[in-house]
């Protein structure tokens, strides 16, 4: 098994993402923390540049999946950023004809990863009857709080139970597996994503608490699959200045590249970090911290690249 990521798309670019031949792929429409990047209110050296260079901004994690046999399309969190993931991935080749994904699938009830389904409303697209894929507690959070119960009883969405373990059969070639993680759960349970297609599988962790604090073995879990996108929200400990980090517990990436150097040289090769907070150095491409990652054999994910299944 191997990872096969290709920088395909660039962010702000338009154009039509070339397909590999009729396999399924991943496309990666975003990689950073829930707030994005720059990150609001900040005029700290991270983001202050960035206020005025559009091209060095970057869209929140999500992924899009691509059937281009069936010309299906799916979406992996619906972010603050919904209007431009929704439009990449309609030019996504086969392009679609229309923007309306075939289903949204999510993670948990951090503002980053849900929040996006507000665009679904009739104040904007009033999207007929996407289907959202979630947990039973996100989905008694989306049914029970305004204003995203309106998006039910409007049917703009149409829930669809996700239990863990339990695969989603999405079309004879591909299917989806939701996993609980560990993670501040305050208003939904969190989850993790296996992707599987007809050659190749992907795991899809943007947030979990610590990896010793998960029952599974992550070593045995990248091992199993082809590309692991994996929780990369802070470098290392201390860089958020006077905030007590544990309080907002993520691996940190350097603590994951200590893990990790366990794993043979092809199993590192998989792993990819996602989900940057302004502050992690790797999300502007600092030299040293992608150094750092690279050196230890693992990469930096970024946007537009694709992984065929």
């Amino acid at each position: 098994m191997f990872a096969l990521l290709l920088p395909v798309l660039f962010f702000g670019c338009r154009t039509p993402v070339p397909a590999p031949s009729d396999a399924p792929y991943l496309l990666v429409l975003g990689i950073a923390q829930d707030a994005g990047f720059p990150q609001a209110g900040c005029r700290k050296d991270c983001c202050r540049p960035l206020w005025s260079d559009l091209s060095a901004r970057r869209r929140v994690t999500a992924l899009g999946l691509v059937d281009p046999v069936s010309g299906e399309r799916w979406l992996f969190e619906a972010t603050p950023d919904l209007p431009d993931q929704l439009s990449v991935l309609a030019q996504a080749e086969p392009p679609a004809t229309e923007m309306r994904p075939d289903g949204i699938f999510l993670t948990h009830a951090h503002i980053g990863h849900y929040t996006g389904l507000m665009h679904l409303g009739r104040e904007a697209m009033g999207a007929p009857s996407v289907p959202v894929f979630a947990m039973p507690r996100m989905t008694r959070f989306l049914t029970e709080n305004g204003p995203w119960s309106q998006l039910v009883s409007l049917q703009n969405i149409a829930l669809q139970p996700l239990v863990a373990d339990s695969a989603i059969v999405l079309n004879e070639r591909l299917k989806v597996t939701p996993f609980l993680v560990p993670h501040r759960d305050e208003f939904s349970e969190t989850v993790g994503f296996l992707i599987e297609g007809p050659q190749r599988k992907a795991l899809f962790i943007p947030d979990i608490d610590k990896w010793d604090r998960w029952e599974r073995d992550i070593l045995a879990q990248v091992r199993q699959v082809d590309l692991a996108l994996l929780d990369g929200t802070f470098f290392r400990n201390g860089e958020i200045p006077n905030r007590d980090m544990s309080e907002i517990p993520h691996p940190f990436i350097e603590e994951s590249l200590s893990l990790f150097s366990a794993l043979d040289e092809p199993d590192r090769a998989k792993v990819h970090f996602i989900h940057f907070n302004h502050t992690n150095p790797a999300i502007a491409g600092d030299e040293g911290a992608v150094g750092v990652v690279q050196e230890a054999g693992c990469r930096i994910a970024e946007e537009g690249w694709l992984f065929p299944f």
